[in-house]
């Protein structure tokens, strides 16, 4: 398997927690439906993004010769680790307030990886990578800001005396 520059690795991440952002948001979309049906809608939106940025990312990963398996293989390893911190996190207990909690961490961390891709290619200059970033830095920062408000929304109807 080829091996990946930093920027080629960072890609791989960035496809990977794409991947991941899928099932948890249907996840947490599942848990929310009967709470809060426009957070869940929401959720949706959030979900078909994640799509279509896995989709441009593994195109642009096809573009970089010879690169793509190895960058795929970096995508499922990212994907399988977000996978097991969203089942830590995330037991059959977890309300949707628990979920959107851990939604708020796992978009936290997407921004952050994001940023990164789009620094280590300021010096890259790949113009195919300042274009996706582009277009998918906003997005992530929007689905942070989005729920981190409906963390917010949904612990403002609790009752903080209630047992945990």
């Amino acid at each position: 398997m080829a091996e990946l520059t930093k920027l080629e690795s960072k890609l791989g991440e960035v496809t990977g927690l794409a991947m991941a952002a899928q099932v948890a948001t249907e996840k947490v979309r599942a848990m929310t439906q009967s709470e809060d049906d426009a957070l869940a809608i929401r959720l949706q939106q959030m979900h078909a993004e994640a799509e279509e940025t896995e989709k441009r990312c593994v195109a642009l990963a096809g573009e970089l010769n010879g690169k793509k398996t190895a960058i795929l293989e970096e995508a499922r390893q990212t994907k399988s680790k977000a996978a097991e911190m969203m089942k830590t996190y995330l037991d059959r207990d977890s309300e949707a307030l628990d979920g959107f909690e851990f939604l708020t961490m796992a978009e936290a961390g997407e921004v952050g990886h994001w940023s990164i891709l789009k620094t280590l290619n300021e010096t890259a200059g790949d113009s195919d990578v300042a274009t996706l970033v582009e277009w998918a830095l906003p997005i992530q920062e929007r689905h942070f800001a989005d729920v981190k408000s409906g963390s917010l929304k949904l612990a403002g109807s609790e009752d903080p005396n209630d047992p945990a």
